[in-house]
């Protein structure tokens, strides 16, 4: 007898059998992981989307381990005012093309956020986000508890 193979048989299903185990909240990779699983599956969020002129629409997704997963679609020319998160936030563009205009004390920075890319942002970071584009972005969004 493999006696290597008892200690796994007897604890199988058993991961804290007496409760004491603390539950941690997910890692920063552990978002970034579940944002770049939905995101490569439209089937779960593709007729979420609403395509509102006037402002953007945001869903919430997925709400999983305390982690909010949000869906926003931007409509073309639509700009937020300048704002800070205060948290650890992992994002992605779906679809489009933003642009992120990131106000810190050595100075601005501009860059385009385009589709297809997994960003980790951490808090305290004061930003604005524009939708420079003649189409709709779509993004999938979640901070971290």
């Amino acid at each position: 007898m493999d006696l290597d193979l008892v200690p796994d048989i007897a604890m199988r299903g058993q991961e804290d059998p007496h409760g004491l185990a603390v539950t941690r909240p997910p890692t920063v990779g552990q978002v970034a992981a579940r944002i770049h699983a939905l995101a490569g599956r439209p089937e779960g969020w593709w007729h979420l989307v609403r395509l509102d002129p006037a402002a953007p629409d945001r869903v919430l997704l997925d709400a999983g381990d305390g982690v909010e997963a949000w869906l926003t679609t931007w409509p073309p020319g639509h700009r937020t005012d300048v704002h800070d998160h205060g948290g650890t936030r992992v994002s992605t563009v779906l679809a489009g093309e933003l642009i992120e205009v990131v106000i810190a004390p050595d100075g601005v920075t501009e860059r385009p956020l385009r589709a297809n890319r997994i960003r980790v942002h951490g808090g305290g970071r004061t930003h604005e986000l524009t939708n420079p584009g003649p189409a709709y972005a779509v993004t999938l969004h979640a901070q971290l508890p």
